[in-house]
Order: structure tokens, then C-alpha cells, then sequence
């Protein structure tokens, strides 16, 4: 087994395991620590012997993780015999720093090289008064907000875009921030929570982890907000594609559901997008993946809340259920993670399915 590579690899997590298909939401306190080979965790700091060991050779890391809808800052980790493990960290910036160093781990691994960490560097911290949504309608504004711009590189045009040093100017320049190495731990948070988008090959290879930094503070890294109609012309590849007319519309309300299944009738965590002019809702694999699993056309829809639940074991659901009928006649099953959840989702649903074309 590898040596500990660095006291700044060893931290405190909250750990869940999932077995066999079957999710177990219990969440134990761990510490938790990055070795060349694999992940020991430990019930206590000063114990001496790990209560388990996760190999990392052959292991795949998934981040952000929404399986845990009302759980922030989780990452997966699969490994090579299809076990889940499930970790949360405390803020954002020690996830991403974690995922950062066991992706580098598990490619070093492979390559048969022996991983070492460039940097044991502190992340810094974002603030507590920093609200994500808030900034990213302050960057959207039309008067004051980021200039979206048609840009050119390597023979194609990028329409509704932006470069990653406009993102830094603009976060300086509204005191958003203290210098433009905040501005780019601030900027990797509104990337990787999904207010901005990467466009061009440069800006994705750093948010897929080939750089120090999710984010890239250069004028030639392009970057565009996601419900800004962006699309690439000339494109030699099909990495950006003309968005679908459905996909044009304004982003109203994003976050996790349970869904339940048209056929088997089990429910599963969907993340979901809604979106206005055009009314729809598109559901995802919370686990990634840019293209939806399926998308609910809201123009004329019916949604209300429900009690009972046809087809469904009393435990399977914990109420806070509502239904969307849409204009084919078409039943969806939802279920929220609270009441006061369920009223914003049956809300904004409402007000689109209204206005919506």
C-alpha cells in the first residue's frame, strides 16, 4: 500500500456505500485519506487501523453528484467492482480539490507513473454570504452584466459567448471579489454547479480536469450562460452543436426530484431543468451526461399535488408528490424533497405552462 502523500490529502467526510443496485442513505462521519494506490478511512483521526480500503485502480470519480438531492458538495467514487462509494465534503472548494487529486491518482495508475501533487496549497474558502443564483442573474443583466459576444477561433463562430478574463474583469469590477485568484475560485464554483458553460476546446479540457483550475482566467478560453440560446457555426466536429428550439428558453427553476418510472413504476433522482418559451421541463441522470433523458412539453399541462399514488408502495414515497398531466394526456409522478418544495416546483410550473409557448 502507498504512503500518505500529503497532510493536506486527509480530511473529515461524511461517507455512504451503496451495494448491489440498492442506495443506503446512511451517512457515517469518516477520515478519510488519499494513498497512491487508494482511499483509506479511518472511524476516528487517531485510530491506527483503517476500518476499510477503496483501490483505486480500475475506479471511475463522478462530481457533482446529485444522487442526495438535498445533500451539497458530494462526489462518487465506483470502484472496479461496481460498489459505490459516496463522500461529502465540507464546502465546495474541498471537493473539488479532492476529485482534482484522486482523478490525477487513478491516471497515474493507469499510466504505470507515481503520483505526486504539484502544490499542497490551501484552497480558499468562499464566503458564506456568496449566493451562486444571485451573482449569476447579476452577470445575466442586460444593462450591467457580461457582454455576450459573437467570437471567432479556429475557424468557427461562437454566437452568445464570452471569454474567461471578461468573467474575471466583470467579478472585479462589482466587488464580487478580492483579485482574480478569488475570481477564479468563484468562477470554477459558477462552472461547476452549472451557471456557466465551457465553449471550444480549451475551456473544456480545463473543466474536464486536464488544468490546475476548472476555470480559465485567458481571453481565448470562451465560455457562454446556459438558457442564452449559444450555439457554434462551422464546427468541424460535433462536440457544439446548434441547440434544438426547446432548449432556447430562459432557465426558470433547476434541482433534484424523484421521478417515478412509466413502466416499472420505481423511482429514481432526476435532475430536473425548467425552462419558458418555449414550456419545458427536461430530466437528466444526475450523475452527468449533457443530453436529457427525456423532456415534458408544459404548454397546456395540468399540475397538482397528490396524496395517494396509484401503482406504488406505501414505501416507496414520503409524500410531497404532485402530478403533471400534459396536453396528450401524458402522467408524470413526482415527488419533492419537503412541502415548501413541492409549492415552488407546482408554482413555477404553473406560471410557465401560463406563458409558455
Amino acid at each position: 500500500m502507498g504512503c500518505i502523500l500529503s497532510a493536506a490529502l486527509q480530511a473529515p467526510f461524511l461517507a455512504a456505500w451503496s451495494q448491489q443496485g440498492s442506495m443506503f442513505n446512511t451517512w457515517k462521519p469518516m477520515w478519510v485519506v488519499l494513498l497512491e494506490d487508494g482511499i483509506e478511512f479511518y472511524k476516528r483521526k487517531s485510530d491506527n487501523s483503517p476500518k476499510g480500503m477503496i483501490p483505486l485502480k480500475g475506479s471511475t470519480i463522478n462530481s457533482p453528484c446529485q444522487d442526495f438531492g438535498k445533500r451539497m458538495f458530494v462526489f462518487k467514487l465506483t470502484a472496479a467492482k461496481q460498489q459505490d462509494h459516496f463522500f461529502q465534503a465540507s464546502y465546495l472548494e474541498e471537493r473539488d480539490a479532492w476529485v482534482r487529486d484522486i482523478k490525477k491518482a487513478i491516471q497515474c495508475i493507469d499510466g504505470g507513473q507515481r503520483f505526486a501533487r504539484k502544490s499542497t496549497r490551501k484552497s480558499i474558502r468562499l464566503p458564506e454570504t456568496i449566493n451562486l443564483s444571485a451573482l449569476y442573474l447579476s452577470m445575466k443583466d442586460p444593462e450591467k452584466g457580461i457582454k455576450e459576444l459573437k467570437l471567432e477561433k479556429d475557424k468557427k463562430v461562437f454566437n452568445h459567448c464570452f471569454t474567461g478574463t471578461a468573467v474575471i474583469d466583470w467579478l472585479v469590477s462589482s466587488n464580487s471579489i478580492r483579485n482574480r485568484k478569488e475570481g477564479l475560485m468563484l468562477a470554477s464554483s459558477l462552472l461547476n454547479e452549472g451557471y456557466l458553460q465551457p465553449a471550444g476546446d480549451t475551456s473544456k479540457a480545463a473543466a474536464e480536469g486536464l488544468s490546475d483550475t476548472p476555470f480559465l482566467d485567458l481571453s481565448d478560453a470562451y465560455y457562454y450562460f446556459p438558457d442564452s440560446g449559444f450555439f457554434c457555426e462551422g464546427n468541424s466536429s460535433d462536440d457544439d452543436v446548434v441547440l434544438k428550439e426547446e432548449f432556447r428558453g430562459m432557465i426558470v427553476k433547476q434541482g433534484c426530484l424523484l421521478k417515478q418510472g412509466h413502466r416499472r413504476k420505481n423511482w429514481k433522482v432526476r435532475k430536473f431543468v425548467l425552462r419558458e418559451d418555449p414550456a419545458y421541463l427536461h430530466y437528466y441522470d444526475p450523475a452527468g451526461g449533457e443530453d436529457p433523458l427525456g423532456a415534458i412539453h408544459l404548454r397546456g399541462c395540468v399540475v397538482t399535488a397528490v396524496e395517494d399514488m396509484p401503482d406504488s408502495k406505501k414505501c416507496d414515497v414520503e409524500n410531497n408528490l404532485f402530478e403533471i398531466i400534459t396536453a396528450s394526456e401524458v402522467h408524470y409522478y413526482l415527488q419533492a424533497a419537503s412541502s415548501a418544495e413541492r409549492t415552488e416546483w407546482i408554482k413555477a410550473i404553473q406560471t410557465v405552462a401560463r406563458t409558455g409557448k
